[in-house]
């Protein structure tokens, strides 16, 4: 089974700095999943940036939950 590694954010902040944050949050998910066991070629991290959003940016607790990691099986 492969795994993408799918990190989000919310819209706070300029777009490019929200895809780079994405980014090192989906990375960041990997080494962990990486150090507990998982083969690194399983993982593959991927950052959307501001994509998809759950919830409401207009709140504190939409944005958090806009701020997220996403896990999903990679069929061949």
């Amino acid at each position: 089974v492969r795994i993408q590694i799918c990190g989000y954010t919310d819209n706070i902040g300029a777009v490019e700095s929200n895809l780079a944050l994405s980014q090192k949050r989906a990375q960041v998910v990997k080494e962990f999943l990486v150090s507990e066991g998982i083969p690194a070629a399983q993982l593959i991290s991927a950052g959307k940036g501001e994509a998809r959003f759950v919830a409401s940016n207009d709140t504190q607790e939409g944005r958090t939950q806009n701020r997220r990691i996403e896990l999903s099986p990679i069929r061949n």
